[in-house]
């Protein structure tokens, strides 16, 4: 779910703030990594539907934070880029109804971005997310016998558009987060969101 495939070479001429968030998030990107249990999680429906409903959790309080209306200028494909509709989705699809989604647990220690700049880097760890997605997709699909349309859309995401979009991105935060003060703001909501993932999804370290 979130580990990141190196598509750098491909943003081309964004690369420079992808890099800087990516540098800015590299602890904490490696520090989750080690603490989710990837094969516990998605050994069985019922763990891996749990995993989604911690997400669902997640991802309704990044979207809040985030607000549309910040990224009407900044990143003008942002509602094609929510993965709350997918989860939604696969959760329906494993016998989640919609009034149980909605008495899910959320997530509340993800503080509302101010202005584009935090939202991109809030932003930031979901779309990279989705180029875990693509690595973790077959792995799902053979354990569990699910697939991108059903149980798994949201680690399918943006399916064969996956690099593409990530390029795009890519350039839509470079094109904001041109000075350092924006990027500065960037890199530290994306840690921000960072951290609360993890504890989110592993507890709080000892």
């Amino acid at each position: 779910m979130v580990i990141y495939e190196a598509l750098d070479g491909q943003v081309g001429s964004a690369v420079s703030a992808i890099v800087g968030l990516r540098a800015a998030t590299w602890a904490s990107h490696q520090r989750l990594e080690k603490r989710l249990d990837i094969k516990s999680r998605f050994s069985r429906l019922d763990s891996y539907k749990a995993h989604l409903e911690r997400m669902w959790g997640f991802c309704v309080a990044v979207e809040r934070s985030i607000g549309s209306q910040l990224m009407d200028a900044a990143l003008t494909d942002y509602e094609s880029r929510r993965k709350l509709p997918l989860l939604t989705q696969d959760l329906a699809a494993l016998g989640s109804d919609f009034r149980t989604v909605e008495s899910l647990a959320q997530c509340l220690t993800i503080p509302a971005c101010r202005d584009p700049a935090s939202a991109f880097g809030c932003a930031y760890v979901l779309e990279g997310a989705t180029l875990g997605g693509r690595t973790l997709l077959p792995v799902i699909c053979e354990r569990l016998g699910l697939s991108a349309e059903r149980g798994a859309t949201f680690f399918a995401s943006y399916g064969d558009r996956v690099a593409l979009m990530w390029r795009e991105f890519g350039a839509a935060l470079d094109g904001w987060c041109s000075s350092p003060e924006r990027r500065e703001r960037a890199s530290v909501m994306a840690v921000t969101t960072f951290t609360a993932l993890d504890e989110w999804l592993c507890g709080t370290p000892a």
